[in-house]
């Protein structure tokens, strides 16, 4: 018998996971507490119902915004353009005027308060957030009651579609 054998204990040694416990104790809330949660908004979409008779469509006011390259047109089906939006060239790139499209959206709702949809219109190429931040702009806008800040109901039931092709003489006209 080898002299080392001898003295070897036949046990397995025991793991001393106290320090690494205590680590766990004081880590996990502080890592709970100062997590910062997200939150993910969905956007609720309709599409156009195609249910409704033609006698139905007509009565109704189709009100609709076309995003536009430089511009933004607010119009109805029916009675065309009510009024185009310019945006504005800044050293960070285009800028559309959301203010104004709000205010203009405001207008429409004190003369229309019964309607609840609008149709968006977008190029191709138009990005997720300019359609977001024109969606923020007719959806609701933010108003005081006493002390507390609200949020107004405008058009809250948005449809999205692809802004029909300009023409020639549209390209060139553009936003007066």
């Amino acid at each position: 018998m080898n002299r080392y054998n001898r003295y070897r204990d036949k046990t397995p040694p025991e793991l001393n996971i106290t320090a690494f416990m205590n680590l766990m104790v004081i880590l996990v809330p502080f890592l709970l507490i100062t997590a910062v949660f997200s939150r993910i908004t969905i956007l609720q979409l309709n599409l156009p119902d195609g249910s409704a008779s033609m006698q139905e469509l007509k009565k109704e006011m189709h009100l609709e915004i076309l995003v536009r390259p430089g511009y933004l047109d607010v119009a109805t089906r029916e009675a065309g353009r009510i009024r185009c939006i310019k945006g504005t060239n800044t050293p960070e790139g285009f800028v559309y005027d959301y203010k104004a499209l709000s205010e203009l959206i405001q207008q429409i709702k004190l003369r229309v308060p019964e309607k609840n949809n609008i149709t968006m219109l977008a190029e191709t190429d138009t990005s997720y957030e300019v359609l977001v931040h024109i969606m923020d702009s007719v959806r609701s806008i933010k108003q005081s009651q006493g002390f507390d800040t609200v949020d107004a109901e405008l058009f809250p039931n948005i449809s999205i579609g692809d802004a029909p092709p300009l023409n020639p003489a549209q390209k060139k006209a553009g936003c007066p």
